[in-house]
């Protein structure tokens, strides 16, 4: 008997020996967020800090990586972030949006355990809560590859994090009380790159070397365009998908939206404009950065490039261009093209038709109607914990062309059943939707109205999946969908002023059937607040 007890205990050991080696490492990263007086437009205003800095850090990733994020809140409200793109699976507890997160309350923190499971690419970081994104508190995310995935280009020289945005001069405060009055935002006052306005930021190339640019419009309105004087940019991921390695001179970046670039330091070696400029406005706005060659003694001169200004055709035409690179792997070896999406019958169809007007007279917006109104509970708590107080069901699955009403939005679909979704903008702007806890394949977009004929011209073979794709004007996207993440999560508007009016909602992804096997239990110690304030972190 010893030598089968001794032969059981060293497998033990074994087994338990190869589960630690095998665990995901673990990143910390411990942020004080602060008020500081910021002048990225030249006159001072109230910015968000997080350990002092504006923007915020980055954070650095690898696949799978677990990331233990403590926020201490120094400010004097509430405060909330939440990881766009990040998808968070199976947790949507910890996804940072009012509908399936806690606020921290002022001078207290609280701790997020994220991990980036079968992700790469370029995103970002956000506050989510009371206009706070007006006043910065955003950050890059990046995550690489693990070092035995193969990636379908070099490393770069270098890898620079780019956030773009459109600013407004007055405080997030001041723009809140606009928006609570019902009244509607003024035109932003300027565009910066990295909390910074013209020049006021250089990124240093070798003369010969490739960089890596992350794009990511981090502002609240607009589509902004990027470019560098003189010099191509050839388009590699975008929001965590390597893409047909197509080359630009520039490119336009949605509100919300990430892209990868490579550049090659290739020009006269002296100093070059990176500009951005607004796109689809009256007038346009523009900012420049630098591209400093570092043997240069030559700075930036004369008018900087223009770009594309008003073109919607040009932008939907570089839209459809972007394709997946179906060789290259992903987060995993295989292939990613090696998911044949457009081969998956879909089994329901929603579209979803934004909307603006008024409610006893202040300015709301809305989808297929109904303008969101939040709960004084995230909403993942009350259907975790049973409570209820909201309905699935409360938004209708396709346009009525009623009037706006306000309703607490959710929509109910299918854990793991494969849906296509359809976007659909009658208005005169850009919209830009957002889909927390997921990517999305974008298989087509057009002018016009959707009908069911609009699906002879989908691409079904190498359609680009992200998590935030535009509508361009009087058009509609569609999108198909594979519901493999449980939970409640937030489609939005990336449009801020919209979003903080009703223009969101949310999608419970659930069936009866659902276990523990499928969604992670609520994190012990997690913050609770509202209607279960006083329960434990188990549902009872």
């Amino acid at each position: 008997m010893l030598p089968l007890k001794f032969a059981i205990a060293m497998f033990l050991v074994v087994l338990i020996g190869n589960s630690v080696v095998a665990e995901d490492p673990y990143r910390y990263f411990d942020w004080n967020v602060t008020y500081g007086t910021i002048y990225p437009l030249g006159v001072p205003q109230q910015g968000i800090l997080i350990n002092g800095q504006f923007p915020g850090p980055d954070i650095n990733s690898v696949t799978n990586d677990n990331l233990v994020i403590n926020i201490h809140n120094s400010l004097d409200e509430p405060f909330l972030l939440s990881w766009n793109g990040v998808q968070n699976r199976r947790n949507s507890f910890v996804d940072g949006v009012y509908g399936t997160t806690c606020p921290i309350p002022p001078g207290r923190n609280n701790t997020f355990n994220l991990q980036v499971k079968d992700q790469i690419g370029s995103f970002y970081y956000f506050p989510s809560l009371a206009f706070h994104k007006a006043a910065g508190g955003f950050g890059g995310i990046r995550i690489l590859s693990r070092p035995r995935i193969p990636v379908p280009f070099p490393d770069p020289a270098n890898d620079y994090t780019i956030l773009i945005g459109d600013w407004y001069k007055k405080n997030h405060t001041d723009l809140k009380t606009i928006l609570d009055g019902g009244r509607k935002l003024p035109f932003p006052d300027g565009i910066l790159i990295n909390g910074r306005g013209p020049n006021g930021v250089t990124f240093t190339v070798d003369q010969g070397k490739t960089y890596r640019l992350r794009i990511s419009n981090v502002g609240l309105q607009n589509s902004l365009n990027f470019r560098v004087e003189g010099h191509k940019m050839t388009l590699v991921e975008v929001e965590g998908t390597h893409t047909l390695q197509t080359t630009y001179s520039s490119l336009d970046v949605h509100v919300g939206q990430s892209y990868s670039v490579l550049i090659t330091a290739n020009q006269e070696a002296k100093d070059h404009y990176i500009v951005v400029s607004s796109r689809f406005t009256t007038p346009v706005l523009t900012t420049t950065a630098v591209l400093h060659y570092s043997s240069s003694n030559t700075p930036v001169s004369g008018p900087p490039p223009g770009g594309p200004t008003i073109q919607i055709d040009w932008s939907l035409n570089q839209a459809r261009s972007i394709r997946t690179n179906l060789s290259a792997s992903g987060p995993r070896p295989n292939p990613q093209g090696s998911y044949h999406y457009g081969m998956i019958n879909t089994t329901k169809t929603i579209r979803l038709a934004s909307s603006a007007g008024q409610v006893n007279g202040k300015q709301r917006y809305a989808v297929n109607s109904v303008s969101f109104v939040p709960l004084d509970t995230p909403l993942k708590l009350l259907d975790y914990f049973k409570i209820g107080g909201f309905r699935v069901g409360s938004i209708p699955d396709s346009p009525t062309g009623g009037g706006i009403y306000q309703d607490t939005s959710v929509l109910g679909v299918d854990y793991r059943k494969f849906i296509e979704i359809i976007f659909e903008n009658n208005e005169d702007i850009v919209q830009s939707w957002h889909l927390d806890g997921y990517s999305f394949w974008v298989v087509g977009m057009d002018g016009g109205q959707w009908t069911q004929a609009s699906r002879n011209g989908y691409n079904l073979r190498d359609a680009v999946s992200r998590c935030t794709t535009q509508v361009y004007p009087k058009s509609w996207t569609a999108i198909y969908i594979a519901l493999d993440n449980v939970g409640m999560w937030n489609l939005r508007t990336e449009f801020w002023a919209r979003q903080y009016l009703g223009q969101q909602l949310y999608v419970r992804v659930y069936t009866d059937s659902t276990s523990l096997r499928d969604e992670y239990p609520i994190p012990r110690g997690a913050r609770l607040c509202g209607k279960v304030a006083n329960r434990h972190t188990r549902p009872l």
